[in-house]
């Protein structure tokens, strides 16, 4: 399975990055073909994507919760999709929360029925689903919102990402022994941060000691912050494999 990130900046797109979305790839022992799926395609994403895949390629979406910065740019890749000089496509997968094609629907201003239902087809999510040689599974995790975090298995490895999540027993149903966690760092250890919204530094590398993860990979850092503190916050917590997430980093599992 290959690993690919689009899009790593907290909250909104940063100057070197847009918001959350990453590139699962995995060929099919069986015929050969390479299956694609996004997990998120936040602000900004959908326009870096063209460098690592066509999106038109892509065959399904995973979308961890309803922020913009994890979702919107649905809105672009539904006009991609229905107003293509290859003519419209077929309705693509998008699991998320209940909820997200009404949601999606308001996005673009475009009354509930159809909405994007001629583009997507969107599924509310189940315990675990399969797509292509993919396994996911989609855990409740703490947030404000509806949210969740992703367990991606194929090949033989298996990817985790916690999406959006405060610290939270499900974390650990999330990360326990993934070959690679990507794990979001919004706030700072420290700081007088709100409760029940997101993770530090510290919480991520006391995740990843607790779990046995094999290579932790911070994400989802806001622009206002210094991410080598984040970075170092994880190390100081946990003495595995750790590095900060990085537009155009590919990871081969």
């Amino acid at each position: 399975m290959r690993l690919t990130v689009v899009g790593c900046s907290g909250s909104y797109p940063g100057p070197d990055s847009p918001a959350s979305c990453y590139l699962l790839e995995q060929e099919d022992p069986d015929d050969g073909r390479t299956w694609r799926i996004l997990l998120d395609l936040g602000s900004g994403a959908l326009g870096a994507l063209h460098h690592y895949a066509d999106p038109l390629s892509i065959d399904a979406v995973a979308l961890s919760h309803l922020h913009p910065d994890h979702c919107l740019d649905l809105c672009g890749f539904y006009v991609l999709r229905k107003y293509h000089p290859l003519g419209s496509q077929p309705r693509l997968p998008v699991y998320g929360p209940g909820g997200t094609g009404e949601r999606m629907a308001r996005a673009y201003d475009l009354p509930d029925g159809p909405g994007m239902a001629h583009e997507f087809d969107f599924r509310t999510y189940d315990t675990s689903f399969s797509v292509g040689p993919f396994t996911i599974e989609a855990i409740p995790v703490l947030h404000p919102v509806e949210a969740y975090g992703l367990r991606v298995t194929a090949g033989g490895a298996t990817v985790a990402y916690t999406g959006d999540t405060a610290p939270c027993e499900a974390l650990d149903r999330v990360a326990t022994d993934v070959d690679l966690l990507l794990a979001e760092a919004s706030f700072r250890a420290g700081d007088d941060n709100p409760p029940e919204i997101h993770l530090t530094g510290t919480d991520c590398g006391e995740l990843a000691a607790r779990t046995g993860v094999g290579r932790l990979v911070l994400t989802h850092i806001p622009p206002w912050f210094d991410k080598q503190d984040q970075l170092a916050d994880a190390r100081a917590a946990w003495d595995g494999p750790a590095e900060l997430a990085r537009t155009g980093a590919t990871y081969e599992l």
